[in-house]
């Protein structure tokens, strides 16, 4: 039986909303205080011994290197005849960064962050180059944070210039169409000693003119009586408009607005602003915008929009609303649309004129996810990305006019991916909704006997799950194990619908998806309840703690990453408040009532037996406060009666997932394995 650090239980009480609540481990906020660390040092210890005790871990890490050491090639991106990628050879920390003079040039180093850090802790998080292939913008963060800093390089020699922009949280910028400066987004600096935890509010659209400093950017947009929006700044392929996106924290439905650079007054035009559909810009034909939304077309639809004449009654609809999800628009080849889809989450694109006239379906190597599809307008060819569950991403160069794909690159990886099968299923939720699961595993695996199955979801916020490779996953089919990915309501798989009824009121859907998921293999003998583990990370963390603290009888092992574990206060810190759109508010009486019922944090309970469960997070994740880890995995200790191990994981200098390290990742994923190997009783 584990021994686990002692954690002290203070008797703060707080009343909300006439209501008492206790919160014992409300000092573990303060994540930088000495006793804070103190139990952060502590619980790793017990962790990192309890997982050195048993002899897979080394070689589930040594598998796991093996497996990941393939070379990653990113999408290829044209400007002004140069090609822009980033490529990891394999077991390099951060992907680096290339330039070439055409496709078939040598390919340059531009920008390697493996040099940056010692640990491989600083990542590149964003980047763009100017038009004419001159300069690169680029973000960098630090130890996994959401801040951005942002510099300016020369292509052709490979130097700086002097320009850094800060406290940004942004993962592109506009550069204006002179090419002598860019627009970016950002969030006034944080109080000292608060930048990891302070909520970020009044975010606002500046233009960095280049070679000056930043306290002479100019404040072109911001709105002093919408603190909770966000907002974005791009420019049309024309130069002509300056296209802002305002939206209200991380709600589906947003505004969209334009400068028209060439009047020169600077005077904002509120397109749509009404904030009922989202609306992205796809192109512009001088004062017509083609505009990919939602708005009466829960799948979505293409429609042209008169600037002169912007009614909803003089729109024009160019692709109507289908049976599948549109998800993404590309205007290519003058006047060629690739329009992306989601088929029973996965991917389909078709190809349009601009006139709506269907050409052709672009053939797709099998189920999976294709991305990518984009381009300058004059543009002849247009680069995509494929992977499925036993593929890693492949690219492939399409060219427009014939509708040929060429493989363009395919990385040699150590494993045969024919040796791995991926079936879809249904199961049937609570309220019968038809829910789809991506089930993989290798060819050979003894189907009559339940077998050590790891359930992956997510479900939430409008984001679809669809297959992808994950190294990780490969390593543990290899030990016997299967993988299942579940796609649940609150994500993006099948339109408004089903992204709003995984919501606010609507939230317990998702957690009764994820149970019928597991029940459903229970029932037909692909697993048993002792074989069964579920994980998922952020959002998905939430889905854990909820699941398991509403039925701590259905699941063998959990691992909850980064989770959103205490829902009274998720808003309180750094960008949680954007996150009502999904939960609700926990200021609002009748939200606090809703959320109290499956927040992880307040529903355990003193003596119950709780699943083995391994919560992980980073110190300096400043999207989901650490804080919430820390309290859940504090209160699963002190109420768990059983024998199974609760443990948690801290990684210093990470944060939320983006940017960590490869090496971080291995090491990560080796200890998640190893938990689950003896917790699931694997052989």
């Amino acid at each position: 039986m584990t021994t686990y650090p002692t954690t002290r239980r203070s008797d703060f009480v707080e009343t909300l909303h006439d209501k008492e609540i206790a919160d014992p481990y409300r000092w573990l906020e303060e994540f930088d205080s000495p006793e804070t660390r103190a139990w952060i040092e502590a619980q790793n210890e017990v962790t990192d011994s309890f997982l050195a005790q048993h002899p897979i871990r080394g070689q589930i890490r040594q598998r796991l290197e093996e497996v990941w050491n393939y070379e990653r090639m990113g999408l290829p991106h044209e400007f002004n005849g140069r090609y822009f990628f980033s490529r990891n050879d394999g077991l390099q920390n951060q992907a680096v960064l290339y330039w070439m003079d055409g496709l078939d040039g040598e390919p340059q180093v531009l920008l390697d962050p493996n040099q940056l850090s010692d640990d491989g802790t600083v990542a590149l998080v964003g980047y763009n180059p100017s038009d004419d292939g001159q300069y690169l913008a680029y973000g960098l963060s630090a130890a996994g944070s959401d801040w951005q800093d942002w510099r300016i390089r020369n292509v052709e020699t490979g130097e700086d210039l002097p320009d850094l922009i800060q406290w940004a949280k942004t993962w592109s910028v506009g550069w204006s169409r002179q090419g002598d400066g860019f627009y970016y987004s950002r969030f006034d600096e944080p109080p000292a000693g608060e930048a990891l935890k302070s909520a970020n509010f009044f975010q606002k659209i500046y233009y960095h003119k280049q070679g000056t400093p930043q306290s002479e950017d100019k404040l072109v947009y911001h709105r002093p009586d919408q603190k909770e929006w966000y907002l974005g700044a791009s420019v049309t392929e024309d130069n002509r408009y300056l296209i802002i996106y305002a939206r209200h924290g991380t709600r589906r439905e947003h505004g969209l607005f334009y400068i028209d650079l060439q009047d020169g007054n600077g005077e904002v035009v509120e397109l749509f602003y009404q904030f009922d559909a989202g609306y992205t810009l796809v192109g512009n034909d001088e004062r017509t915008f083609y505009i990919r939304t939602d708005l009466n077309a829960p799948m979505g639809r293409l429609i042209a929009v008169d600037l002169d004449k912007p009614e909803p009654e003089n729109w024009r609809e160019i692709i109507p609303e289908t049976v599948n999800a549109l998800n993404a628009v590309s205007l290519i080849n003058d006047n060629m649309l690739t329009a992306c889809y989601l088929r029973d989450a996965s991917s389909l694109v078709e190809i349009y004129d601009l006139d709506g006239t269907h050409i052709r379906s672009v053939e797709l190597p099998g189920i999976g996810t294709a991305s990518g599809f984009g381009g300058w307008r004059e543009s002849k060819e247009a680069f995509y990305h494929f992977s499925s569950f036993n593929q890693p991403g492949a690219i492939y160069r399409y060219d427009m006019e014939t509708g040929d794909a060429t493989l363009y690159h395919h990385p040699e990886i150590s494993f045969d991916p024919d040796d791995y099968v991926t079936e879809q299923r249904f199961c049937t939720s609570k309220d019968g909704t038809r829910v789809p699961m991506f089930v993989t595993f290798k060819k050979g695996l003894d189907r009559t006997q339940p077998a050590p199955t790891f359930l992956y979801g997510y479900g939430g916020f409008n984001i679809p799950l669809t297959p992808s490779f994950m190294p990780r996953n490969m390593v543990w089919m290899e030990m016997g194990g299967v993988f299942v990915q579940v796609n649940l309501r609150g994500g993006g798989e099948y339109g408004q619908a089903w992204y709003k009824g995984g919501t606010l009121e609507q939230k317990q859907n998702v957690f009764d998806d994820f149970i019928a998921a597991a029940e459903e293999l229970i029932a037909t003998g692909a697993t048993s309840r002792e074989k069964l583990a579920i994980g998922g990370g952020s959002n998905g963390g939430l889905l854990v703690g909820a699941c398991m603290t509403q039925r701590p009888d259905l699941f063998g092992a959990c691992f909850a990453a980064v989770g959103v574990m205490d829902m009274l206060r998720f808003h309180k810190f750094t960008l949680g408040w954007g996150w009502t759109s999904d939960y609700g508010d926990p200021d609002n009486a009748d939200d606090f009532e809703l959320l109290l019922t499956y927040s992880p944090y307040h529903n355990l309970v003193e003596g119950v037996a709780y699943p083995a469960t391994l919560i992980t997070t980073g110190d300096h994740d400043d999207r989901v406060f650490p804080a919430h880890s820390f309290k859940f995995a504090a209160a699963l200790q002190h109420a768990h009666a059983g024998d199974t191990p609760t443990l948690i994981r801290v990684a210093t200098n990470t944060g939320h997932g983006a940017g960590k390290p490869t090496s971080m990742q291995i090491g990560e994923w080796a200890d998640i394995w190893t938990f689950l190997w003896v917790s699931l009783g694997m052989e």
